[in-house]
């Protein structure tokens, strides 16, 4: 089938090479040529958009975003140096900051950014974008792309990420991340079933949202396998019986219900399992004719049960048809009568069920409402249709934070708990930077507390309307010290500002110093607290410390500016101690005027 789009297309190029030819000499139409050459041999299938330009990626190229702390926000519930952090601003500028402090360090994002509704949800470049609004998709998408491409590089190789969604950006949101993350990383959407049934739209109610889902890359075992993401864990209780002193609990049974559980395609496995009832001794006996299976279906031409067995109260049990054909079993001959005590025989006479069976220690078993059970934790993989009501995300906040908060549409706490509970990885870095009222920081604290994990999490959201300061701190604030009764859960935390340094400012390196502090407590998860961990930034600082060193009795780290040089004596008297240099990419960023690195 001819490509008519691919054809024109190669017909604008040769007259662009005729134009070129007739301009060789007038640079500045080459270059407008070139560009016009440039799109046409661009891509032509997938997401487009008009390209869209924020104030605050305006701001960023005079003015270099750093963070600030605000220490009398700092919580420290544990009396141990191990940290979580908010981050109030612009998400943007805080993602470019934690682009130079976590790249590649972030194990799970969870956001629900902006929905694009039309009714005053998504704020671009200070105004509100309205359903009239001809280019609404592009400034999403435009707001979107440049945050998710820095997400991307943010999550580690074993790294994904949640996106929640509805259905006015679904369609755009999966070929943008199709387009960013790679098609082969699409994990899948989970659908939430919200649990309401308002009538909220003329025809169809939206009785649910989307969690669009990817992770960072494939990772295989010998090349070939790939190794699952996310992981649903499942309790699950299991009868127990007991048998001459030991305890047990059934499986399933040696069959399958597959194409290969014929007996025409495994002929060696239509073995016939003599069971006594009165004495329980089970044995395999191959009684049937091989040569007939690929020839007949009628178990009464292939098989010849042993008349000795019978009659000496022996009952016969064959593989069960599949799909109205003889059966086979799982197990070889060999197999089954040497491992016959692994095997129980359930059901009653003419419905039996031949079934492998799990020995257990007795102190394996759990006595609930007086009958035996084995509990065990399975692993699956995760449904695409969750339920979670959205009125317990207010519910829940509003319990924390007591009746007067106003935020709308918090999260639900049990949704976010479960999808941090479905990732692989041990103790993730958690990153959300639509964090909102701060229930991703609740469900890491509680998930923490109820499986004794060591989860860290990183929030950004900006303070309009003091939603930073006055839902989202507050919120953790009252999770972590206690609130209305409710027994707090021990966690750190640290506050940090979004601030600028003008690129052309004459101190420009002494303002950027000044604020390395933050970048090395949010990177390493600490508190410089001159207790156990140092910074030293200048030589007069070195030689300060080393004229006081015996004052330090428990150092566990100095962190050194890449232009501070120990002397032989400070290596030595620092020798017993881990240095590292602070690295030079907190201090790069790129001048405007010459587009070079600093």
């Amino acid at each position: 089938m001819a490509n008519l789009s691919q054809q024109k297309r190669e017909r604008m190029l040769a007259l662009l090479n005729k134009i070129k030819g007739e301009h060789k000499d007038d640079d500045e139409m080459l270059v407008a040529l070139g560009e016009i050459e440039n799109e046409l041999n661009s891509k032509k299938y997938g997401l487009v958009w008009e390209k869209h330009e924020e104030e605050v990626e305006r701001m960023m190229q005079n003015n270099i975003p750093v963070f600030t702390e605000v220490g009398d926000l700092e919580i420290n519930a544990t009396n141990q140096n191990n940290y979580n952090f908010l981050l109030e601003g612009d998400n943007l500028h805080s993602l470019k900051l934690l682009e130079k402090t976590h790249a590649g360090k972030i194990d799970v994002i969870y956001i629900d950014p902006p929905y694009n509704t039309g009714n005053k949800d998504f704020i671009y470049d200070d105004a509100f974008v309205d359903k009239m609004d001809g280019y609404a998709h592009s400034k999403w998408l435009s707001f979107m792309s440049e945050r998710l491409e820095i997400a991307k590089r943010l999550l580690s190789d074993e790294g994904v990420i949640f996106i929640s969604i509805d259905d006015n950006e679904i369609a755009q949101l999966k070929l943008l991340c199709d387009e960013i993350f790679g098609m082969d990383n699409f994990l899948g959407i989970i659908i939430q079933n919200k649990l309401n049934a308002k009538n909220d739209t003329l025809d169809i109610q939206k009785n649910h949202e989307y969690i669009v889902t990817y992770r960072k890359k494939s990772r295989f075992i010998n090349g070939t396998k790939v190794l699952p993401t996310l992981v649903r864990k499942e309790k699950k209780l299991r009868p127990v019986y007991e048998e001459n002193g030991r305890y047990y609990y059934v499986n399933d049974s040696i069959t399958t219900r597959g194409e290969g559980g014929v007996l025409s395609a495994r002929p060696n496995l239509g073995y016939t399992v003599y069971f006594n009832p009165s004495t329980g001794v089970k044995k395999a006996v191959s009684d049937y004719d091989i040569s007939l299976v690929k020839e007949s279906n009628d178990e009464n031409i292939i098989y010849k049960h042993s008349s000795n067995l019978l009659n000496d109260g022996y009952v016969a049990i064959i593989p069960p048809k599949v799909r109205g054909k003889l059966g086979c079993w799982t197990w070889s001959l060999e197999k089954f009568n040497a491992e016959s005590d692994n095997i129980v025989i359930t059901g009653k006479a003419g419905r039996y069920s031949v079934k492998k069976r799990t020995f257990i220690p007795e102190e394996s078993v759990e006595n609930i409402s007086g009958s035996l059970f084995y509990s065990s934790i399975e692993e699956r993989n995760s449904r695409s249709i969750i339920e979670y009501s959205t009125n317990d995300g207010t519910n829940t906040l509003s319990a924390v934070m007591g009746r007067n908060a106003t935020f709308s549409n918090p999260k639900n706490l049990s949704m976010i708990k479960y999808l941090l509970s479905i990732y692989l990885g041990k103790n993730p870095t958690i990153l959300d930077f639509f964090a909102g009222s701060g229930t991703t920081a609740q469900a890491v604290l509680e998930l923490n507390k109820e499986d004794g994990g060591n989860r860290k999490f990183i929030l950004c959201t900006n303070n309009e309307n003091n939603i930073c300061e006055e839902v989202t701190y507050e919120r953790i604030k009252r999770v972590i010290l206690g609130y209305a009764g409710v027994e707090g859960i021990p966690g750190n935390l640290k506050y940090f500002k979004t601030d600028f340094i003008a690129k052309d400012a004459d101190d420009v390196s002494e303002e950027l110093l000044s604020h390395i502090k933050e970048m090395v407590e949010l990177e390493n998860g600490i508190t410089l607290d001159n207790k156990h961990y140092l910074i030293v930034l200048s030589d007069e600082e070195a030689d300060k410390l080393a004229n006081n060193w015996s004052d330090y009795e428990d150092i566990k780290a100095i962190y050194v500016s890449h232009n501070v040089l120990f002397t032989s004596e400070q290596n030595i008297l620092f020798s017993n101690t881990d240095i590292h240099i602070i690295p030079d990419y907190y201090f790069e960023y790129e001048l405007k005027e010459v587009g070079e690195t600093w």
